[in-house]
């Protein structure tokens, strides 16, 4: 085998270890032979250099061991704090997660899931773009599907762990009221306005609710971004006594366009943000924030991951509620 650089197969084992190719493939899995003999195919293996073909694996066993954790955009922070620790709890010997930016782009994200089930991962997490569209249906007759954020409501066969955006918009809207604010610009991801209990849709029906003026306004995650409409927002005549960021990382870009313009959070401008970074806490004033239980996320996922590969059953629905953090970013605002 030293003189040539193809792939080692099942035959070259085979043929080290005087078995069949049955028998070999057999104890490469753990399927049958003495504890002896599986060690011996695996030393002879391990030998030749041997790795198993993930396709041809998933062919034989109707499993790749694979999960993809499709996210909507990495450039948020929050995701990329899901993805690293699903990425973690989802490691096993026989298991591992794909980690996989969307972009930002609803057509994509829908085209890498169906890529994904081409490629037979035995279970797709995603963080979902646009969670009406109606190609999910098909995605989740062809494999596992568990939601996190927002339902998909158009497909039946899929585990959902969902953020109570219900609670935190209203409770972040009636805490800026209740400060004095009237004129309110939410930041968001997105327009979407269309699916089920969207962040979006909820300000705009609490706020009439509230008797308040809002601004629905979409803002980038990255932080050049977010300053630059930051920036336009709060250079206008009209600008906003309060700002909800439905993302702490579209607030960072409102503390750096308030720094340029020579803005004081919270004297002239209330700030809220989303999903409580870490480093939310370092900016002056610290941010006021929402802290989503990220660990409880996490085993939720995994646990319907785990079901959904393992025993076939699809757990429904979990909703988690998020908890204000209140740091100094909201006040009064000015006369």
């Amino acid at each position: 085998m030293s003189g040539t650089s193809r792939r080692p197969t099942l035959k070259d084992i085979a043929a080290e270890t005087g078995l069949s190719m049955a028998a070999v493939s057999y104890a490469l899995r753990g399927l049958h032979g003495t504890p002896e003999t599986r060690q011996r195919v695996q030393d002879a293996a391990d030998r030749l250099g041997y790795q198993a073909d993930p396709v041809a694996r998933a062919l034989a066993s109707g499993r790749s061991g694979s999960i993809g954790v499709l996210c909507a955009s990495l450039e948020d922070l929050w995701q990329q704090r899901v993805a690293a620790a699903l990425g973690r709890e989802l490691l096993a010997p026989d298991r591992n997660a794909w980690i996989i930016d969307s972009a930002g782009d609803a057509d994509r994200q829908l085209e890498l899931a169906q890529h994904l089930v081409d490629h037979r991962a035995d279970a797709i997490v995603v963080i979902p773009i646009d969670p009406a569209a109606k190609a999910w249906a098909e995605i989740t007759r062809q494999a596992p599907v568990i939601a996190i954020g927002d339902a998909l409501p158009s497909a039946k066969a899929k585990s959902e762990v969902i953020l109570d955006n219900e609670s935190g918009v209203s409770t972040a809207l009636r805490r800026l009221s209740d400060a004095g604010h009237q004129d309110i610009a939410v930041l968001s991801a997105t327009r979407r306005l269309e699916v089920e209990r969207p962040a979006e849709e909820i300000a705009q029906r609490v706020a009439a609710d509230l008797g308040l003026k809002i601004r629905l306004l979409q803002c980038p995650h990255d932080l050049t971004g977010a300053t630059t409409v930051a920036r336009r927002l709060l250079s206008g005549s009209t600008r906003p006594t309060g700002i909800l960021a439905l993302a702490d990382s579209m607030a960072f870009g409102v503390y750096a366009a308030a720094r340029e313009l020579g803005l004081r959070i919270p004297e002239d401008l209330s700030l809220l943000g989303y999903d409580d970074q870490p480093m939310s806490q370092l900016l002056t004033p610290p941010l006021s924030t929402f802290h989503w239980p990220l660990d409880d996320l996490v085993t939720h996922v995994v646990s319907r991951v785990t079901s959904a590969v393992d025993t076939n059953r699809r757990v429904r629905r979990t909703t988690l509620t998020p908890t204000l953090i209140e740091r100094g970013s909201v006040a009064a605002p000015p006369k």
